[in-house]
């Protein structure tokens, strides 16, 4: 008897029954019936349901009768199915393997058809199926093919012009001229400071044509004071009228050309102006419109161009001179916007760019910036000084 710990198996019970003959195997059940070269027989329906036991089909208890062997058609089935199912198990094995093999070669290739590689049929049978475009890479374009930044190759194209040969010494003792000529013309000039490769030069410096006075950027010194100064001869005034000695003679040629080319007297209403002299101007200014009017027509002491004794209001003087706010539409008026570049000055607030100015229109003011300068302004279409020197708007002060 079994333990009772143990489930009872067929070797057990062949144990506990010595009397009773193993049940043979199916390969000895098939030598058998060869060997005895007769059919094996049904159970009877006795035998069928008689219980079960060890065996079965003999008149002895647990004995199975061997003495018929099944037809051949049985063991020709038998031995296909298990051709088809080997031929399937290698197929699998060969599918896997060429799916690893190109999973770790990183193949693009379609993979092979299992049946085909039992078969041996060659790859050049087998369509492969066509690669897909591989993704544009954001970071691995060709550079040259990338359109590139206007200011950024500005910058890499130009280099510092204060190490050019003999630039330090002009710009130390030369004039403004010599410095331009120094730095190979006023295009090169203009942008190497609007591309920043131009260090040793300030636009803040009072005392340079140059110089960019605006809301945002104040003169140094604050307190400047132009020297020497001068009146423009020929050229009637309403008003003291002294400026820059330089600005003066090219207002005088201004004038004189203007009279030649038959577009009538043009006079001075203001030239320079001391910061002193700013202060009372701009107060009244804020007295009568208030801060935020007066800073649209008056700039505030330190910030004003007039300090500078570069610029200067004009007047037409036809029959006697007119205010400043007359002077638009005028035939002097027109004749000054389009030649005014041919003695160094520019219409310094044009209408419409108050946004990058500060202020309003004033066709009135004139900014002297020397000729080679302002021909470059006028040729390349510039409206503001902002603009040509790179610089950000200035529509209003910091504070």
């Amino acid at each position: 008897m079994a333990h009772p710990t143990e489930p009872e198996t067929r070797r057990s019970r062949r144990e506990r029954s010595p009397q009773t003959r193993p049940l043979p195997t199916r390969r000895e059940l098939r030598e058998r019936g060869l060997a005895s070269g007769s059919a094996m027989s049904r159970p009877t329906e006795d035998a069928a349901s008689a219980p079960a036991r060890e065996g079965g089909g003999s008149s002895e208890p647990g004995v199975l009768t061997a003495s018929v062997r099944l037809p051949a058609s049985v063991y020709v089935r038998r031995r296909a199915v298990a051709g088809a199912a080997a031929l399937a198990l290698v197929g699998l094995v060969v599918a896997g393997a060429t799916g690893i093999t190109s999973a770790l070669s990183g193949s693009d290739a379609a993979a092979t058809d299992p049946v085909a590689a039992l078969l041996g049929d060659s790859a050049g049978d087998v369509p492969i199926a066509s690669t897909l475009p591989a993704p544009a890479q954001s970071g691995g374009a060709d550079p040259a093919a990338q359109p590139a930044d206007d200011a950024a190759t500005d910058a890499a194209a130009t280099s510092d012009i204060c190490s050019a040969p003999g630039f330090a010494e002009a710009l130390s003792s030369g004039s403004d001229a010599d410095v331009i000529a120094a730095a190979g013309g006023a295009e090169p000039f203009r942008a190497a400071i609007a591309a920043g490769a131009a260090s040793c030069i300030d636009l803040h410096e009072a005392r340079r044509t140059w110089v960019v006075v605006n809301k945002l950027n104040a003169l140094n010194p604050i307190d400047y004071w132009p020297e020497p100064q001068a009146r423009a001869e020929g050229v009637e005034r309403t008003s003291g009228g002294h400026m820059r000695a330089d600005v003066a003679a090219a207002l005088s040629q201004l004038a004189a050309a203007a009279r030649d080319e038959g577009a009538g007297e043009i006079g001075v209403n203001s030239g320079f102006r001391s910061y002193d002299f700013q202060v009372s101007t701009y107060r009244n200014y804020v007295g009568q419109l208030g801060q935020r009017n007066a800073d649209l027509t008056s700039a505030r002491p330190g910030h004003s161009e007039h300090q500078t004794g570069l610029a200067v209001d004009v007047v037409a003087c036809d029959g006697g001179c007119g205010a400043i706010e007359q002077f638009g539409g005028t035939a002097q008026s027109d004749w000054v916007a389009a030649n005014a570049h041919r003695f160094g000055f520019i219409i310094r607030y044009p209408d419409g760019y108050t946004d990058t100015t500060g202020y309003e229109y004033e066709p009135w003011h004139l900014r002297y910036i020397g000729p080679e300068l302002a021909a470059l302004y006028a040729d390349a279409g510039y409206r503001t000084l902002e603009d040509f020197f790179g610089m950000p708007p200035a529509p209003a002060y910091a504070d």
